[in-house]
């Protein structure tokens, strides 16, 4: 069995049902965008993340995966978590086999954001996107569904106390809409082995 089937047969159905992190704003728009969870095709799976720029105006300097707002020629998220892998770390659509995708996540910052999951080959020459992502890593999939990875934290923003995840790993902090993400994922691949 392929980790794609593998992945498919564990993957915990849902309702169509929207995430919303702690703290939102009342009244808040949302715009829509997809981000693409990249899993590593090998014997010990892995998850590609990336390091935003730290001079971007959104979300800079933080971990994320590959992806961001839908385009109206977009057929659906899917298609936008694709082209966005590709855009921002050279990953071909066609290296991707699309295993399902998670329910909707609502951001702070107005991004009602479709994680697709998808199984990747491992080792590929990827290449981030000059003015966007500062680095591409690998971090080991059962390490992110292992749910003692996955600390809950709050702190003052805009106001208002957010709650959020994080995740530690090496030398890298994974926090807020992404961890939120990840323990989605971890929550949906329960019986994944």
């Amino acid at each position: 069995m392929t980790l794609a089937d593998r992945l498919r047969a564990a993957l915990v159905p849902f309702p169509d049902i929207t995430t919303e992190d702690s703290g939102l704003a009342a009244g808040l728009t949302f715009t829509a965008a997809a981000v693409l969870i990249p899993i590593t095709d090998r014997p010990d799976p892995g998850v590609l993340l990336t390091l935003r720029h730290a001079d971007l105006r959104r979300h800079a300097g933080q971990v994320a995966f590959p992806g961001g707002r839908a385009d109206p020629e977009d057929a659906d998220a899917i298609a936008t978590a694709l082209r966005e892998a590709d855009e921002e770390i050279g990953l071909a659509p066609s290296l991707v086999q699309v295993v399902g995708s998670l329910g909707r996540h609502r951001t702070g910052t107005g991004f009602e954001i479709v994680p697709v999951i998808g199984v990747v080959p491992p080792d590929l020459p990827l290449v981030p996107h000059q003015a966007e992502v500062a680095s591409i890593f690998e971090v080991p999939l059962a390490f992110l569904l292992e749910t003692a990875n996955h600390t809950r934290r709050n702190m003052e923003w805009a106001g208002r106390t957010r709650h959020f995840y994080e995740i530690l790993w090496g030398e890298w902090r994974i926090w807020g809409a992404t961890a939120s993400m990840i323990v989605t994922l971890a929550d949906r691949l329960k019986a994944f082995a």
